[in-house]
């Protein structure tokens, strides 16, 4: 049976991959889903992330919903003048839940609406394994008033792996990434291994540019999740040889560093109200959080990268396992 929390870890480890990948790889991913997005979108202008925007409104009860969920707000320019922004909804889905998400989909699609005032476009990528559970609609009727609603709706599961791989677009092997580990789900490490090395190898014949390829990289190499440690080794030892002894980025080091400064940020936002120093402490105390929950590292290695004590350590551990007051 497999560990609740191993799979949690996995779990948390997977939102942050995707939604730091949905940023780095952004302008590719709008050509993915949106092929016209060239034509109606002013890249030049820039691109704005408003996923703190978007928490308020979720509301505590579909923030602790039990299923996970990547959530973006993105807010691009358009090019015909006449709109001075498009919000642009994501949602990553990687498993069914109990709850609706359809209307789900609908109240943040209303509320998007109602704060900002400008047409507003909603995609669902569903990551997980049910053929069933495909939500692209959400219907509502109340003595002769119906409201109707449809989102784009991507079903991984549903893709082709030969056309992913035909596609030059970065974005599709973040896509065919996602299929095979879908697919591969029962498999063992030596079958997750070959998998791993032939993405590497495909990524490498399409001679992207260093960030698009450190993007893809980080994706793939965190995405596909091995058993055992040896596994892990012997694909470092192959991606070296592939990429001539230079590694595109460290194993750990790309993920570490995202637990650090958010860490940072968020702990540093929330004490500050009471000063610098609680600020920083709450930093402190944030980034270990962030190393044990979200990346699932030891006491020891948590202490070291946040470079506080192992009894500091225990006692995050402690409270965020609700055993210590």
């Amino acid at each position: 049976m497999e560990d609740t929390n191993e799979k949690s870890i996995y779990y948390q480890r997977d939102d942050r991959l995707w939604k730091h990948v949905l940023e780095e790889l952004f302008e590719d991913f709008l050509s993915f889903f949106f092929p016209e997005a060239g034509e109606i979108v002013d890249l030049s202008r820039g691109v704005e992330y408003l996923d703190k925007e978007f928490d308020q409104f979720l509301s505590a009860e579909e923030k602790d919903a039990g299923v996970r969920h990547v959530d973006k707000l993105v807010r691009v320019y358009l090019k015909n003048g006449k709109e001075r922004y498009l919000p642009i909804h994501i949602e990553v889905q990687g498993q069914k839940g109990k709850e609706d998400f359809s209307g789900r989909m609908h109240r943040c699609w209303c509320r998007i609406k109602d704060k900002y005032g400008v047409p507003v476009t909603a995609l669902a990528i569903l990551t997980d394994s049910s053929k069933s559970f495909r939500p692209s609609v959400y219907t509502e009727e109340c003595m002769g008033t119906l409201t109707w609603f449809k989102f784009n709706s991507y079903k991984v599961l549903d893709q082709d792996e030969e056309a992913l791989r035909a596609n030059p677009n970065p974005f599709a092997l973040i896509i065919l990434t996602t299929l095979l580990t879908i697919k591969s789900k029962k498999k063992g490490d030596a079958a997750l291994l070959s998998i791993k090395r032939r993405l590497v190898r495909e990524m490498l014949a399409r001679n992207l540019d260093r960030e698009r390829r450190k993007a893809v990289f980080n994706f793939l190499s965190h995405f596909v999740h091995f058993k055992e440690k040896e596994a892990e080794q012997a694909f470092k030892e192959d991606v070296q040889k592939l990429t001539n002894n230079k590694i595109i980025m460290g194993t750990e080091e790309y993920l570490l560093e995202k637990a650090r400064t958010e860490g940072m940020e968020q702990g540093i936002e929330q004490g500050m109200e009471r000063g610098i120093e609680r600020g920083l402490k709450q930093g402190k105390e944030q980034v270990v959080k962030n190393l044990i929950v979200q990346l699932g590292l030891d006491d020891k290695q948590a202490a070291s990268t946040a470079e506080v004590s192992i009894e500091f350590v225990q006692h995050i551990r402690r409270l965020t396992e609700g055993k210590e007051d």
